[in-house]
């Protein structure tokens, strides 16, 4: 569009340089395409299905899917809360976002070249020489002052025949979509870690209120033993082995102190806080695994953020290739200055006085040892690179679906197994209890009994909360409800201002 308009414009300029523009029209003609290759999307196979998938509930065509705000469904409103909260202060989250904000400022700044430069120039100079002897003869030279005003204005355009700014503009937009995609690949990693870490907190709330209440029925057993002892009817070895039972009970549970601090420590840094400034009250783990749509291997390169950057950084890439190759053909500078000069102020804006130059400079680099090809070569390394790297990209996201879906599967299993092993294992703490009040047998059987019940009630603790840490990996793993072009977001939930959606080619 560029090139028609300074065309035109020459064509109806003056008689004297018409030749000139038709020769310009000529070259500009030749330019109607880009140095370098035009970009395609590498090919990569994903398979029609997940292997992985049997047993899970696939997404309908019609299913809403995956939410932005996935973190809803787990129907936890504290969860919910530290979420909006971490989404308005994460630091990674200002970090990627000023990163974009410099993406998108580079990419302003490579679309200026398309436009000419324009620039204005003024000087007062005072100027005066001496006077001496020349060749013996005695006289005067320059024995005055002068002043020269100045005032010029200057434009300069290079045309871009070669399409090296189209192509590094191509560049610079690729990598600003790279970088909205990093934005929410940062955003959701952090919304996955801060889940995590709180699964994991309230996990162990879960576990100190089983041990608190294992304490509470080791001191009855430990005051019954004792009167039992007391009485003759009991031995003194039961009396030693009801209170070792308790302090481990007790020490275990002080061990948990310490875990839950470093879980609260974690979410106060990622909520932006210092640990000192940050504390969760203690509450019990009241939520479930939600049913999570799986969609097909293909809509993962959309709704994973990695993936799309990973593309658009292999565009970026390709389009760098069009810039080195651009850099064999002569450059096209046009170039026009007028002002006006005098040596009188009064006589300074007056026709007599000015001065004009109009006309195009056209250089070639002739040799550069190399350095041309070399760079060509170069970015078409970087570009089979980045290619690489984008399939490499898609086959770990694959992976990572793959094995929390296998994960989730067989974790549902185990704890359906386990949730038997609970029931009997409480049914033969109660039947064991029941003897050791009828005397039948002595403490240690009933020491071994309600050991094997305290690990399994552990046991299924522990499995409930890796189920739920294995749904948020699932759904960070399917990209968390983002999508290819859902509009760049700011800290605090709004779309950022000036941002234009990353889309992929």
């Amino acid at each position: 569009m560029m090139n028609k308009l300074f065309l035109r414009s020459l064509l109806g300029g003056p008689a004297r340089i018409r030749p000139a523009a038709c020769a310009l029209g000529a070259a500009l003609a030749l330019a109607g395409c880009a140095a370098g290759p035009d970009y395609v999307v590498p090919a990569q196979a994903v398979g029609e299905s997940y292997k992985e998938i049997q047993g899970w509930k696939p997404a309908n065509p019609g299913d809403t899917g995956l939410r932005t705000d996935w973190w809803v469904a787990f129907n936890d409103p504290e969860l919910d809360r530290l979420m909006r909260r971490m989404l308005a202060s994460n630091l990674g989250i200002v970090q990627a976002e000023a990163q974009y904000r410099q993406a998108q400022a580079l990419l302003r700044s490579a679309r200026s070249a398309f436009f000419p430069t324009v620039g204005v120039s003024s000087s007062v100079t005072r100027s005066g020489g001496g006077s001496g002897n020349t060749g013996g003869q005695t006289g005067q030279s320059g024995g005055g002052t002068s002043n020269q005003y100045s005032l010029s204005g200057n434009v300069s355009w290079e045309a871009d025949l070669w399409g090296r700014v189209r192509r590094s503009v191509e560049s610079n937009d690729a990598s600003a979509r790279a970088s909205a995609a990093d934005l929410a690949n940062t955003r959701l990693s952090m919304q996955s870690t801060l889940a995590q870490s709180y699964f994991q907190l309230r996990s162990l709330d879960a576990e100190k209120s089983l041990y608190q209440q294992t304490l509470q029925a080791y001191e009855r057993s430990l005051r019954m033993t004792q009167n039992r002892y007391d009485a003759g009817i009991s031995a003194q070895a039961d009396v030693a082995a009801a209170r070792a039972q308790l302090e481990n009970a007790r020490a275990q549970m002080l061990a948990l102190d310490w875990q839950r601090a470093q879980y609260e420590h974690a979410i106060a840094v990622l909520l932006g806080l210092p640990p000192s400034a940050f504390s969760l009250k203690d509450a019990p783990l009241a939520t479930d695994v939600p049913d999570i749509p799986v969609a097909l291997p293909s809509q993962l390169l959309e709704r994973r953020p990695d993936v799309a950057a990973a593309e658009r950084r292999t565009a970026a890439a390709n389009a760098q290739i069009g810039v080195a190759t651009a850099a064999w053909f002569p450059d096209l500078t046009l170039s026009a200055q007028g002002g006006y000069r005098s040596g009188e102020w009064a006589q300074w804006l007056t026709a007599p006085f000015r001065f004009w130059s109009l006309g195009p400079a056209l250089a070639l680099t002739v040799f550069d040892g190399g350095a041309r090809q070399a760079q060509v070569e170069q970015a078409r390394a970087a570009y089979d690179a980045q290619v690489a790297s984008y399939r490499l990209t898609v086959l770990t996201a694959l992976r990572e679906v793959e094995d929390y879906l296998v994960q989730l599967r067989v974790l549902d299993e185990e704890q359906q197994a386990q949730g038997r092993a609970l029931e009997a294992a409480r049914e033969s703490l109660q039947l064991t209890q029941n003897q050791y009040d009828a005397g039948l047998i002595d403490y240690l059987s009933v020491a071994q009994v309600e050991a094997t019940a305290l690990s399994t009630e552990r046991a299924a603790l522990s499995l409930r909360t890796s189920r739920l840490v294995a749904s948020v990996q699932l759904i960070t793993a399917l990209g968390g409800g983002w999508h290819v072009g859902d509009p760049v977001v700011g800290l605090a939930g709004e779309p950022a201002a000036g941002t234009q959606p990353p889309a992929v080619q």
